[in-house]
């Protein structure tokens, strides 16, 4: 039996910032807006699409990825997508010039929703031209665990790879 665990990203709970900011030493920050894993890595419990400019200074982000997000397959549960406008908008402010944004998913209309995301912002480039998915693979070597079992399973793995401008 196969079980997905939601968190509807729209309720008041998660509307007020309560966790902990990142001490920035410095460092190149990357920036994983999803579920991470890996370490070393610093995890804040926010809304993306609400706080990261609260998180972060303009310009302060090397690389962003976004990594299998939840589908909210039904059609009235779209407006809980992670990717939108909103956190477009927050990537563009705190991704400095240059940075890369490498957004990942199995399920197509989430993919083809973020590309159309980024596509309408002027503020990103697509990587492998206007409309275009990414087929070079993972270009950073390192895959998270549900890239791993998706290319396991044979599922294809639709990647986008833009540039802040």
């Amino acid at each position: 039996m196969r079980i997905r665990q939601h968190v509807n990203p729209n309720q008041v709970h998660f509307a007020q910032f309560r966790g902990e900011r990142p001490a920035l030493d410095g460092r190149p920050v990357e920036l994983e807006v999803g579920c991470a894993d890996a370490l070393p890595v610093h995890a804040v419990f926010c809304q993306a699409q609400l706080h990261l400019t609260e998180l972060f200074p303009p310009g302060s982000v090397e690389r962003v990825y976004i990594n299998f997000p939840d589908p909210w397959f039904k059609r009235r549960h779209h407006e809980r997508r992670m990717v939108d406008d909103a956190l477009a908008a927050g990537i563009a402010q705190v991704a400095r010039t240059g940075a890369d944004v490498f957004v990942q998913s199995d399920v197509w209309d989430i993919a083809l929703d973020a590309m159309s995301t980024f596509e309408r912002d002027e503020r990103f480039a697509n990587s492998a031209g206007e409309w275009t998915f990414w087929r070079g693979g993972n270009p950073y070597g390192v895959r998270s665990w549900r890239e791993q079992n998706a290319e396991e399973t044979g599922l294809t793995v639709w990647r986008i790879l833009y540039r802040r401008r």
